[in-house]
């Protein structure tokens, strides 16, 4: 089976050797004999975050699908590595515990949540994960890791930058009493017609992040050719406050610690490459990769692009940005056989 069939961006070749865990027990016994053959291996949960090489993998893919939600009660949950992240926020809803909302219909598994620290409108799985049960690549052990120690940052933890093993379960820990958390988001707040800081139904919140992340092309959808990506394609650069002095005075820019005396600066990926020249639905010669047609930040396969037109495609932005404005432009998913 091609990589590309269990993929969200549809690109990647064979892998030599393809095993799946429903359980962790069956995910524990499959990673100590493939670590004790001293194979290469990759961890495969819902392949949202993945650009694979149109050669496959040389090694074994170990596919993650267990599956179960539990109530530990006081507003934490334990969800299996496996399990559908969406279908763990619309659960979190459902029993009235907030914390996740703005996180609706961001694809791929529970497990890959932490990895990424994944975010969005506003919130972080970082703000409400307590622990995760992990199988150490080095010892061979199952551990418990408090979320603490994967030093969980913008779109990054040690589990991205090189702790290796496999990833169980995750516990996380919500907010009882049915109405959401403060929304912090501008356009969030705006589609729901409250002020920042307001709460809402959790149901509400659902709702209007799913409109804008389909008005987007970022809600996996079969009759949306836009959501054939991995989502965003790029980070948005964080550059010092000096640096960030530098760029037109009309480029959108964060202060990281809005109350230290010279804060990090987050700028938008996304008005860095519209500058650069790069629009909506641009493509290069002859290739069937493309920026979406929604939103600038992701890359689609518009029906049988390659990973190399992908990532050739990446590295077009990445330069034209680079040249433009000095900024380097980090990419958001994990690139397999491949770099820019």
């Amino acid at each position: 089976m091609k990589l590309a069939e269990l993929t969200t961006l549809r690109v990647g070749g064979e892998a030599r050797e393809l095993v799946s865990g429903s359980t962790a027990d069956e995910l524990i016994q499959l990673a100590r004999s493939t670590w004790a053959e001293g194979q290469p291996w990759l961890a495969l949960g819902g392949g949202s975050n993945l650009v694979i090489s149109d050669g496959g993998f040389d090694g074994t893919v170990i596919r993650v699908l267990n599956r179960g939600i539990e109530q530990l009660g006081g507003g934490a949950l334990r969800v299996q590595a496996g399990e559908n992240w969406d279908d763990v926020v619309a659960f979190a809803i459902e029993h009235g515990l907030a914390g996740i909302e703005a996180l609706s219909g961001i694809p791929g598994s529970a497990g890959a949540g932490p990895v990424q620290n994944i975010g969005a409108y506003g919130q972080e799985i970082a703000e409400c994960l307590d622990s995760i049960d992990f199988l150490d690549e080095i010892t061979g052990e199952r551990q418990r890791l408090r979320a603490e120690e994967l030093e969980l940052g913008y779109r990054t933890s040690t589990l991205k930058q090189g702790r290796r093993g496999i990833l169980l379960s995750i516990d996380l820990k919500l907010e009882q009493g049915g109405s959401s958390a403060p929304v912090r988001y501008a356009q969030l707040a705006s589609a729901l017609g409250v002020e920042i800081g307001e709460r809402v139904a959790l149901a509400s919140v659902r709702e209007a992040v799913l409109r804008l992340r389909a008005s987007k092309g970022m809600l996996l959808d079969p009759s949306d050719p836009d959501s054939v990506s991995v989502g965003s394609f790029f980070t948005n650069p964080i550059v010092s406050e000096n640096f960030a002095r530098s760029l037109p005075a009309e480029a959108p820019r964060w202060l990281i610690d809005p109350d230290a005396p010279e804060s990090d600066v987050k700028l938008s990926a996304a008005w860095l490459i519209e500058k650069a020249g790069i629009r909506r639905g641009f493509s290069l010669p002859g290739s069937a990769a493309a920026i979406s047609s929604k939103h600038t930040l992701a890359i689609v396969n518009t029906g049988g692009a390659t990973a190399e037109q992908i990532v050739e495609l990446a590295r077009y932005i990445h330069l034209r940005v680079l040249n433009d404005f000095g900024v380097l432009l980090q990419p958001e998913p994990i690139l397999v056989g491949l770099s820019l």
